[in-house]
């Protein structure tokens, strides 16, 4: 009887392990096909996504390709099962062409539109897109969160908006930059922060091949995007318009989101969580197209 008993009680490892190859599978596969969550790790998209949001980002908007993969372990390549073209203002996850890094970025060209930049304002198709003057936005200026810096080291992701730290009636220190809401042509409406003249204000007219989109960061100052070199070009960015094959989802909603306080300690997320960001929606404000 007890001899029964103990061979009952025996842990069928086989089973285990395979149960467990099983649901690690099923990840994968929705990871790859449906949806992924998504951290952000730059200030790039500021000030529609700060530095520890948590995102949700759709697989199948775009259709599937290389890129889709959970993992890039795929060879790249130019096919692409149920394609479909993003629309203006999607924000999207993208893969340079030398890197297997994630960007998130917001369209800004698609197939065929011409795109050139004039003093930081972009022209799409010879037409400027407006670029509405708005109260400034408010960015935390304590608990920031920390990002890697060109030498290595780290540094306060907002750093560079220290020229406009406020001290508020409660005392709380908040960034003001100048921000502009823009708006495509479709309508597709939101903000971003201009508040310095740089190089890739200008660049001259550069017409969207078929199959790729232009890309572009709502911080526009310190973004890495289609303006920008990629890294086999001598810079850090998309190095103009990028293929579809390499655009691996949309951004659909913040989840939550963390201030620079918390640790690997759990017990620390709790005090850090940036309450008033959970389940943002991430798709842009549609409005009428204002008049030129």
């Amino acid at each position: 009887m007890t001899d029964e008993k103990e061979q009952d009680e025996k842990v069928n490892w086989w089973a285990e392990l395979r149960g467990l190859a099983v649901m690690l599978l099923v990840v994968l596969l929705f990871h790859t096909f449906i949806a992924k969550p998504f951290y952000i790790p730059s200030a790039s998209m500021v000030p529609n996504l700060m530095v520890g949001d948590r995102l949700i980002v759709s697989k199948y908007p775009y259709g599937w390709s290389w890129v889709s993969a959970s993992f890039h372990v795929l060879p790249r390549s130019d096919w692409r099962i149920a394609p479909a073209t993003p629309e203006y203002g999607d924000i999207v996850i993208v893969v340079p062409p030398d890197e297997n890094t994630d960007y998130i970025k917001r369209v800004i060209g698609l197939p065929g539109d011409t795109v050139a930049l004039v003093d930081g304002q972009i022209i799409l198709n010879g037409e400027p897109v407006p670029q509405d003057m708005e109260p400034p936005v408010r960015l935390p200026a304590e608990n920031d969160n920390l990002c890697a810096t060109a030498f290595g080291s780290e540094a306060p992701c907002l750093d560079d908006f220290e020229p406009y730290r406020v001290t508020l009636e409660n005392g709380t220190h908040v960034y003001e930059p100048p921000t502009y809401r823009e708006t495509l042509p479709n309508g597709a409406s939101y903000l971003i922060i201009d508040h310095m003249r740089q190089r890739f204000d200008n660049m001259l007219p550069v017409t969207v091949p078929e199959g790729h989109v232009f890309l572009m960061g709502d911080n526009r100052d310190h973004s890495s995007d289609s303006r920008a070199p990629s890294l086999m070009q001598g810079g850090n960015g998309l190095g103009g318009p990028v293929p579809l094959t390499s655009v691996g989802g949309r951004a659909e909603i913040i989840t939550f989101s963390l201030d620079g306080t918390s640790s690997y300690n759990p017990l620390s997320w709790w005090g850090a969580l940036r309450g008033e960001r959970a389940w943002t929606p991430l798709r842009p404000e549609l409005r009428v197209e204002p008049s030129q």
